[in-house]
């Protein structure tokens, strides 16, 4: 899979080298064209987590970033944090957490679509 703004290693889970490609591919592609419509960097603080990683860092049972469905993009920033955000929105991505310090996004067919909610 070809990507214009992303290497496949930003999605590695830190316990497991590769594991990016363990991304669903269609997330990923959606993704990359957020990307590019906010016009500014998105750094991947997580993308693909093993169980065990999920565990340690405090992920939800059943988290998304397990599926390869979710990652969380670094955010401090409001103008970035909403240039994000509506970029996310405009590319197809329909489940948004927004926290002081990163955006979660993910597309995964198995839960809620078209929500948004605070950490």
């Amino acid at each position: 899979m070809l990507l214009q703004h992303f290497k496949i290693t930003e999605f590695d889970s830190p316990d497991l080298p590769n594991s990016g490609n363990r991304m669903q591919a269609a997330f990923l592609i959606v993704l990359d064209k957020a990307r590019g419509i906010a016009g500014v960097p998105f750094k991947i603080n997580s993308g693909f987590r093993t169980e065990a990683h999920n565990k340690k860092v405090g992920g939800v049972a059943e988290s998304s970033h397990t599926t390869g469905w979710a990652a969380d993009i670094h955010c401090t920033q409001p103008r970035e944090r909403k240039l994000i955000v509506a970029a996310l929105i405009a590319a197809g991505i329909n489940r948004i957490g927004i926290s002081k310090t990163f955006i979660h996004c993910d597309s995964d067919p198995t839960k809620d679509k078209n929500v948004i909610w605070l950490y």
